[in-house]
């Protein structure tokens, strides 16, 4: 501090000492024009000649220097103390560009890379000598390239900066990046273009999980589209069996009161035949609607597949089936006529696929599916039983791929399909908690895979008991809404020597069991009433009697509502339409 200031008065001192010196020099240059202006006048006089105002202009001359050269030293004493200058502007932004994160890249008229920085390299697996001189076909795919190079011709022609939202690089590791660019062109000093820049940024990340994102919600749309088709295919099989129900049971009761001779005998059993032929359609529709399971039983599927694949195989003798590969598994709990009736409906879309005759490959297995298996539905992890359908056809798009389980959808012309397949396929699967899935190519065949749950049941024997119509006398309290069912259960009742109480609707139903609870052996309960329903009449039931016997009749399936009133105690199901063979078995 002390040595700063005596430096400082050194400085002042000397600043005083030359100001005075500067004047003294003027003076002398004064007293000379003054001479040659007036040469009878000597120099020494004139030079030594003090009056006031040759004083006051020699002090202010004096003041003027000292002040001017104590401010030009006190400066360049600063400068030479002051830190080094800021670097010029265009090293400052290369300093920028090469240390921030984001890629940042100069492409020149002809399309080679002329500048990238470190980051830039980094996402392409590069240095960036290895990168000048690239152009964008050498690190990205074709599609990218073509896009890329659209973006920089409409960048020339307009001025405008631009934006890819994918731009794909692969790297020489094999990695494949996709990066988000935003390029504008550069100008010469002259305004004239010669090349272009970008900032590129790696969003292969946040795509991965957009298209995750996209994945579960076209899964969210397509299991609520195919959930609404199924509610309105459920309601229309439960209306159609009840009129059938009418047809069926009317023409039991024909058959039952005339001799196989009769003429009308044959007529009516045609009759019998095609109802039942109409019923299938209507549990393919309640399959489709998730409602297809009506007798479950531990299964061998390896059995199940070898005796519908020998069956199918009769019949269609240009098919090659191939069971090389069916392995013995784990049981699985299913209705066995409606997987005979998934498995008939695959193996006749592979046959469809080859006119000219083909191979179908039959696969089973035991497998642990866990939550990241990429179903078009979530997964309850878990063991199941896996069964693959392969066969050598003429394969499928994307755009059938992705309608395939849709019902009515067929690729067939009018009158050889009605496109309700592979939807009550999927309905039934799915109904039996299990999955259902298609890869197909066109020219390369299709694929069907079946994930179906592993029980821990062992398969029951086999029931050889021989079917025939029970009778009895006991009284039974019919209840339904629908007049047809009425009339004809009645009647199917009656025929089978059973005393018979109606009632139309829950409330009037639980009426006449008060009263009459001591002579009524059995109900008949219709699960679909307005008003109160099945279910909640046959609580009430239970209130008034915990042993009373309910057979649940509906046409809906068992379930959903009915499998809940099932649990709750209910003695059995029974499906519309039945015939009077049929009824007999479950009442007795």
């Amino acid at each position: 501090m002390r040595s700063s200031k005596i430096s400082d008065n050194h400085r002042f001192g000397r600043t005083l000492l030359t100001a005075a010196l500067l004047t003294f020099g003027i003076w002398v240059i004064m007293a000379l024009v003054s001479v040659s202006a007036a040469p009878d006048e000597s120099f020494h006089r004139r030079l030594l000649h003090l009056d006031a105002g040759r004083l006051s202009a020699a002090l202010f001359i004096f003041v003027l220097l000292a002040a001017g050269l104590w401010h030009h030293r006190h400066r360049g004493a600063a400068a030479a103390g002051a830190p080094p200058s800021i670097p010029a502007d265009e090293d400052r932004y290369r300093n920028i560009i090469e240390t921030m994160e984001e890629g940042y890249f100069e492409i020149d008229l002809k399309g080679k890379l002329t500048f990238v920085n470190d980051a830039f390299a980094r996402m392409v697996g590069r240095t960036p000598g290895q990168m000048r001189g690239l152009r964008t076909r050498d690190y990205t795919s074709t599609d990218t390239a073509t896009r890329m190079q659209h973006t920089l011709n409409t960048i020339y022609l307009t001025g405008e900066s631009q934006r890819l939202g994918s731009f794909d690089v692969f790297r020489p590791d094999g990695d494949r990046l996709a990066l988000e660019i935003s390029v504008s062109q550069v100008n010469s000093a002259r305004g004239r273009v010669v090349g272009f820049r970008g900032i590129a940024r790696d969003v292969t990340a946040n795509l991965k999980v957009a298209r995750e994102k996209q994945r579960l919600e076209t899964q969210l749309q397509q299991a609520r589209k195919m959930e609404a088709i199924g509610t309105l295919a459920s309601g229309i099989a439960h209306d159609f069996n009840n009129i059938m129900m009418g047809i069926l049971g009317n023409t039991s009761l024909m058959i039952s009161k005339i001799d196989p001779d009769h003429p009308h005998f044959e007529k009516l059993k045609n009759i019998e035949k095609y109802v039942e032929n109409g019923s299938e359609l209507t549990q393919q529709l309640l399959g489709f609607a998730r409602g297809g399971k009506y007798n479950v039983k531990p299964t061998s599927l390896r059995e199940l597949v070898e005796e519908s694949a020998q069956m199918f195989g009769r019949t269609k003798k240009e098919i090659r089936i191939h069971k090389a590969h069916l392995k013995e598994t784990f049981p699985v709990a299913v209705d066995r006529g409606q997987i005979e009736q998934v498995l008939l409906n695959l193996f006749v879309n592979a046959w469809q696929a080859m006119p000219g005759g083909g191979d179908i490959y039959l696969l089973t297995e035991d497998v642990e599916l866990d939550a990241g298996y990429q179903a078009p539905y979530e997964v309850v992890p878990g063991p199941y039983v896996k069964l693959s359908i392969m066969d050598t056809g003429v394969g499928m798009d994307r755009a059938t791929r992705k309608r395939i389980f849709e019902p009515f959808f067929t690729t067939k012309e009018m009158g050889r399909g009605t496109g309700l397949g592979l939807a009550s396929a999927y309905g039934i699967i799915k109904n039996h908690g299990g999955y259902i899935n298609v890869y197909s190519e066109k020219g390369r065949g299709t694929t069907f895979t079946i994930y179906l749950p592993a029980s821990d049941h062992t398969r029951p024997p086999e029931d050889g008991a021989t079917r025939r119509i029970y009778t009895g006398n006991e009284t039974i309290l019919l209840v339904d809404d629908e007049d047809i069912t009425m009339d004809v259960g009645q009647e199917l009742l009656e025929e089978l020597g059973y005393k018979v109480l109606t009632a139309r609707d829950g409330r009037d139903a639980l009426a006449i069991y008060r009263r009459q609870m001591p002579r009524i052996d059995m109900v008949i309960l219709d699960m679909v009433m307005p008003g109160m329903g099945g279910g909640a009449t046959y609580d009430e039931l239970k209130k008034l009697n915990p042993e009373v016997k309910v057979l649940l009749a509906s046409g809906y399936s068992i379930s959903g509502e009915a499998s809940k009133i099932l649990e709750r105690g209910c003695n059995a199901f029974i499906q519309k339409p039945f015939n009077m063979k049929q009824l007999s078995e479950k009442i007795r």
